[in-house]
């Protein structure tokens, strides 16, 4: 950076210039057909089908749900894939002019329209202006990450000074972990869930070796009881309270990656607390999918990535959140440039004056070619609110649920018939938008006919598909096309 731009002040935009504001379909008076997204969704969906005189499996409910959502016009905001640009689609089945039937939100979330434009505005912005870049532009890149953090904020539920957007996932987590765990000789364990996603594991591994302890002693993994997919929270409460003691850091997935399960993290925070653990969230899963609300919950620290739900692209900047109440307490292990304030940041005294809580974790700038993707999402979500996506989300993934159950419940009239058992909890305030469903079959070719037929969902073998209908840019129509689909598949698999 030139000696020019230590003069220039280094104060970021008002937020009213840097994102737009929530229209006004968040705020608007409810009509009686709002009372239909809040009803249990079997119960919806009967009670739509006796009004419209036709089966509760026709097509025609979901084009009712569709024509009294809402949130439709949100999908007008993403690029849906046309089938015929997945490379896996067979257009001697389908027509590949038709959107793809997008169910991959819980791997990547669809493009916003915006990244482009935003990304060639900083091409541009680099290209005419050079070095001036850092402190011009709409995003000036010196703080750019900045004017976003009171939309991310919205989403996990924080103030904005206890979020900071940065790194990646696991580079957030082990700069976390190093400051939140301490181990003494009788406080060493973390717990965890067992199976819980790679990135968590490695992470707690080998922060573990690194204070020269042993996984096998250090490391508590928390197991479903036999014969059952989840973890039941009285199980988690009752090993906190057993082993509390011996535990430094509970360190929980949101919402678990395989199974799609919605930990009570409020509950798991105050249990954690009352055996005086820390505990952290690994929101990666839950992050843009479910109702946040880590200050209020008390949760001591948290990460996530963006390009799942939260739509960044691949490799999109990571977020972490550090409760306001350790602003003064917990500092950074590791320090970077980033972490000084940023008023004096560029006088090189080399003098560090930190930035309290999680602002002085940062090590570098971010790169801004990752911030316009993840700006462009945000703007999206903030056209609505959490809350009413969280609604549609229930009800959406209720109404798949239902398809489900009524089409592939095991039958043992018909023992050779394929079935479907859905691991995910059947409660909605325990899963997000993710089913995990478990065939009878090996799916692997199930899987390719999907394919073939323009699905894009995520295959765990032997057996596990996870399918996630995100509320942001899916429709009910999306779920009964992809129920559709299915039976096709499922038909030509087994031919």
């Amino acid at each position: 950076m030139s000696a020019a731009e230590d003069s220039v002040s280094l104060c970021p935009v008002s937020r009213e210039e840097a994102h737009p504001q929530p229209t006004d379909s968040q705020s608007s008076t409810p009509t009686p057909m709002d009372e239909l997204f809040d009803l249990d969704p079997t119960e919806a969906v009967k009670q739509v089908s006796s009004l419209l005189g036709c089966s509760p499996t026709s097509e025609n409910v979901s084009h009712y749900f569709d024509k009294h959502d809402k949130l439709r016009h949100l999908r007008g905001n993403f690029l849906v894939p046309k089938i015929a640009d997945l490379p896996p689609s067979d257009l001697s089945l389908v027509d590949g002019s038709e959107e793809c039937i997008y169910l991959s939100g819980n791997s990547l979330g669809l493009q916003p329209k915006n990244a482009r434009k935003y990304l060639e505005e900083e091409l541009d912005n680099w290209a005419k202006t050079g070095v001036h870049g850092h402190t011009v532009g709409s995003r000036p890149w010196a703080w750019a990450e900045n004017n976003i953090e009171d939309l991310m904020a919205n989403i996990v539920g924080a103030k904005t000074e206890e979020v900071a957007l940065m790194n990646g996932l696991t580079v957030n987590l082990h700069l976390l972990m190093l400051s939140f765990y301490k181990p003494t000789q009788t406080r060493h364990k973390i717990l965890l869930e067992n199976k819980a996603f790679p990135s968590d594991h490695y992470t707690i591994e080998s922060q573990i070796r690194l204070r020269g302890l042993e996984p096998q002693h250090s490391m508590l993994l928390l197991s479903p009881r036999p014969g059952e997919d989840t973890l039941r929270t009285e199980d988690i409460l009752n090993v906190i309270e057993k082993e509390g003691d011996t535990i430094a850091v509970v360190m929980f997935g949101g919402v678990q990656f395989y199974t799609g399960q919605l930990f009570d993290m409020h509950a798991i925070t105050k249990a954690g607390h009352r055996k005086g653990c820390f505990v952290g969230f690994d929101c990666a899963h839950a992050v843009g999918n479910v109702e946040l609300k880590l200050h209020d919950w008390g949760v001591d620290f948290a990460c996530w990535c963006s390009y799942k739900y939260l739509n960044s692209g691949a490799g999109g900047l990571g977020g972490a959140f550090i409760h306001e109440k350790h602003k003064d307490t917990i500092k950074p292990a590791l320090l970077g440039w980033w972490g000084h304030d940023l008023k004096t940041r560029f006088q090189m005294t080399n003098v560090m004056e930190l930035q309290s809580g999680v602002s002085g974790f940062r090590l570098s700038n971010q790169p801004i070619l990752l911030v316009c993707p993840l700006q462009a999402s945000l703007e999206v979500f903030n056209m609505t609110s959490m809350q009413a996506l969280r609604r549609k989300s229930v009800l959406l993934t209720g109404y798949l649920e239902y398809l489900i159950k009524h089409y592939y419940t095991e039958d043992p009239a018909q023992p050779h018939k394929p079935y479907i058992r859905i691991i995910t909890p059947s409660d909605p305030q325990q899963r997000g938008c993710q089913l995990s469903l478990s065939f009878s079959i090996p799916i692997r070719r199930v899987f390719q006919e999907l394919e073939r037929r323009g699905v894009a969902c995520d295959m765990r073998e032997p057996s596990v598909l996870r399918v996630a209908p995100t509320p942001l840019y899916n429709s009910f129509s999306d779920v009964h096309r992809f129920i559709e689909t299915l039976g096709k598949a499922l038909a030509s698999s087994s031919s």
